[in-house]
């Protein structure tokens, strides 16, 4: 239970900062209240099934490597995950959510997608856990 609360701690933050609105947050927190339902044992010949759970965006500095922004998301709530992505990327468009949703659909998991925004000295990184 305290993993939760630390995550809805790390929302209520970015909404503080204006990272996201109050309503994304809002969303953020509904999805990660909802009971996760018990997923039974995965077969041997589906291991796509038993796909990424999470969704963790992490924001760094460039020029100090400190992290600004380390949230986990839940998987289900990975539309506002990949407009939250975007807010923090600029340079994050349609090709870049399509490329997250296609690596969920494939069981894909660790890094996945890494921009560099030079003029704000920031780096973004998506990963699937």
């Amino acid at each position: 239970m305290d993993a939760i609360r630390e995550e809805r701690l790390r929302v209520l933050e970015m909404v503080a900062q204006g990272l996201i609105t109050a309503e994304e947050g809002a969303r953020l927190i509904e999805a990660l209240e909802r009971p996760t339902p018990a997923v039974p044992a995965p077969s041997p010949a589906s291991p796509a099934e038993s796909g990424p759970r999470w969704l963790r965006v992490r924001v760094t500095e460039l020029a100090s490597g400190r992290t600004r922004v380390n949230v986990r998301l839940p998987v289900s709530v990975l539309e506002a995950g990949a407009r939250i992505g975007a807010r923090f990327a600029p340079g994050m468009g349609e090709n870049e959510r399509a490329q997250i949703l296609r690596a969920v659909r494939a069981g894909t998991y660790g890094p996945i997608l890494e921009v560099v925004d030079a003029e704000e000295g920031e780096r973004v990184e998506i990963f699937l856990e």
